[in-house]
């Protein structure tokens, strides 16, 4: 069964950095469009980035635009979200979604993506 596959989450201060993959088992990784998203305890499911097939278009929620950067490698099969100055409220499960081919025309329309892992804890202290 093809998977995505969230990791690369842990416990960072304030300020600090973390790095997350995300590897599609598959084997036609570059037919699909990739996102990240993340739920906090008792919140709805959120946008945070997102990128094209071939890396060549990249979107961003405002809460966490300049301070993260979304980018693929499809010969290893793998979308990345490089964090930096994480912040309390940053503290989420984040996920990973796909979707064929391109992206949705509003990248955050979390019910436009078709496969989704099963996410990461991400948890920032103040």
């Amino acid at each position: 069964q093809v998977q995505l596959v969230e990791s690369g989450g842990g416990l960072v201060q304030a300020g600090g950095s973390l790095r997350l993959s995300c590897v599609d088992s598959g084997r036609t990784f570059n037919n699909w469009a990739m996102a990240w998203f993340r739920q906090a305890p008792g919140q709805d499911r959120e946008f945070v980035s997102a990128i094209t097939w071939n890396g060549g278009s990249t979107y961003y929620a405002d809460a966490v635009k300049g301070r993260f950067t979304i980018s693929r490698d499809n010969a290893r099969n793998t979308v990345y979200l490089e964090m930096n100055s994480l912040k309390p409220e940053d503290t989420a499960v984040y996920y990973c979604a796909a979707r064929r081919f391109r992206l949705p025309e509003r990248p955050q329309s979390l019910s436009e993506y078709e496969r989704w892992g099963q996410g990461t804890q991400v948890t920032v202290s103040s």
